[in-house]
């Protein structure tokens, strides 16, 4: 596959002295330039120039750029699909699939601002003759914050990543956007920068609204947050390479928001009459989410809350077999291999845990699930299990009673999800958990498993920390383009000078 291997700033593909090499699940590894602090300041004042003339742009012909990205991106489904089996070791329909998630995401957000509602614009008429005092004309509406800095995601070379959900809200609102590319797949994301860049031209947008950089050490990330051009951050990553980054935004000269999203452990909790009437399914059920995508997916269920007794024997027993036929299945990248494996140790090590299904490494990049059993008492006694291990690794917690459930529901920290599985009978325990829960995250299931995001405008992929650094804010759904708007109120300005919207 032929690949230019460059960084694209502002229109122009761009090299520079130092390169990295990918390393590809499967397949040929390709030759990348390296990212400099130099390349950043390029492309974030290429990105504040195009914001004047951007972000003076109507919806529709935002609207009508946000559909030719995608129709860009759709016409190099192949393209995408070859090259991200081979960076990611992702199934060919995995990726497909995801290509159609990223163009659709695009397209959801041109058809949201075409109304206008987004802007949630207000009008207080002008009151000349009130006493004691006139009031003014008043008019609030929502405008663009300026230049957004987008960390592609290690385990969504697409959805999240190049001309994922950050870019297309940042976009859909008015601000130009630069991002940083991830590692993991270079390949796809130029491909992506190029159907971005063909929308560009085509458009007649200022080519300086989108620019890719690609790989670099920490300081092209560090300088990125803190140059003094760039007014917010979308992050999909780590708790602790989030943090950082999250702490260098707040450090800077004129804070800046990081709308970070850091992971989760997304509790299930089985209440009694489900377990009873249906453990087993709900057994194989959980152990098909845990090892969809060889877990890594940031809404993986890796840990279960159920009352002890022979029910939850019934759903552990449906569980672990489910789980011991587990493939081993690729991960992204050996450092997420590595690290999974290091969780497992951290877990297995802990006191009064059981080991039910142990993983084998066959090789660097492969894993399969891990399980392992405790109880809520030893649960509320230790923080290393309440740690995110990302990959196909779940924790059962055993718990006495109802009461102790609730409290283990009080200690979690923040969470992307928390889900139920009720029956009936089930109303009252589930109702005295609701108030805990819904301060716990951004999303909340009954019956069903969170692994999969609907790309919809009701949707909330968010919650309190360490869930997303934001928990008025979402990362999917129509609602994630208010991280990039900020309100404006015009006092008796003339009709000429309001935002043409």
């Amino acid at each position: 596959m032929e690949l230019i291997g460059k960084h694209l700033i502002a229109g122009e593909w761009v090299g520079s002295a130092d390169q990295f090499s990918s390393d590809p699940a499967q397949g040929p590894a390709h030759d990348f330039a390296a990212g400099t602090v130099d390349l950043v300041n390029r492309a974030a004042r290429a990105a504040e120039d195009a914001f004047l003339s951007y972000s003076a742009t109507t919806s529709k012909e935002r609207a009508a750029f946000l559909n030719a990205i995608a129709d860009e991106i759709d016409a190099r489904i192949d393209a995408l699909a070859e090259i991200g089996s081979h960076e990611t070791g992702l199934p060919d329909a995995r990726l497909r699939g995801e290509t159609g998630r990223t163009s659709g995401q695009l397209r959801m957000f041109a058809a949201h601002i075409l109304d206008g509602a987004y802007l949630d614009a207000r009008h207080d008429a002008a009151l000349p003759d009130r006493a004691p005092l006139p009031r003014s004309d008043l008019r609030m509406i929502q405008r663009p914050i300026g230049p957004v800095a987008v960390f592609g995601a290690s385990n969504f070379p697409l959805a999240f990543s190049t001309a994922g959900g950050d870019t297309a809200s940042a976009l859909a609102a008015g601000c130009p956007v630069v991002v940083r590319g991830h590692h993991a797949h270079p390949g796809t994301a130029e491909i992506v920068a190029v159907a971005i860049n063909a929308a560009i031209t085509s458009c007649g947008i200022d080519a300086g609204v989108f620019s890719l950089i690609q790989g670099g050490g920490l300081e092209v990330g560090q300088a990125l947050v803190q140059h003094p051009l760039i007014k917010a951050v979308g992050f999909t990553g780590s708790l602790r390479g989030g943090r950082a980054l999250f702490d260098l935004c707040a450090q800077r000269p004129e804070p800046i928001p990081f709308f970070g999203e850091l992971g989760s452990i997304n509790p299930v909790f089985l209440l009694p009459a489900a377990v009873a009437a249906r453990g087993a399914g709900i057994g194989k059920g959980w152990a098909a989410s845990l090892m969809m995508g060889a877990g890594q997916f940031c809404t993986n269920p890796g840990v279960v809350v159920v009352l002890d007794g022979p029910s939850a024997d019934t759903f552990r027993d449906a569980a672990v077999e489910a789980l011991q036929q587990g493939p081993a299945q690729t991960t992204l990248t050996t450092g997420i291999a590595d690290a999974y494996f290091d969780g497992r140790d951290r877990v297995s090590a802990t006191k009064g845990t059981t080991t039910l299904v142990t993983t084998k490494r066959t090789d660097k990049r492969s894993v399969t699930p891990s399980v392992f059993e405790t109880t809520g008492s030893q649960w509320l006694s230790s923080d290393a299990l309440a740690h995110e291990v990302f990959g196909p690794l779940g924790i059962i917690v055993r718990v006495a009673d109802m009461d102790e459930m609730r409290t283990v529901a009080r200690g979690l920290e923040g969470q992307l999800t928390c889900t139920l599985q009720l029956d009936a009978d089930d109303t009252d325990a589930a109702k005295s958990l609701m108030p805990i829960l819904e301060r716990k995250a951004g999303r909340i299931l009954a019956n069903g498993y969170p692994t999969g995001v609907e790309v919809s405008s009701a949707m909330v992929h968010g919650g309190p920390y360490p869930a997303s650094t934001n928990f008025g804010a979402t990362s999917v759904g129509t609602m994630a383009i208010r991280r990039f708007l900020r309100p404006v109120c015009y006092q008796d300005l003339p009709a000429a000078l309001l935002p043409t919207v």
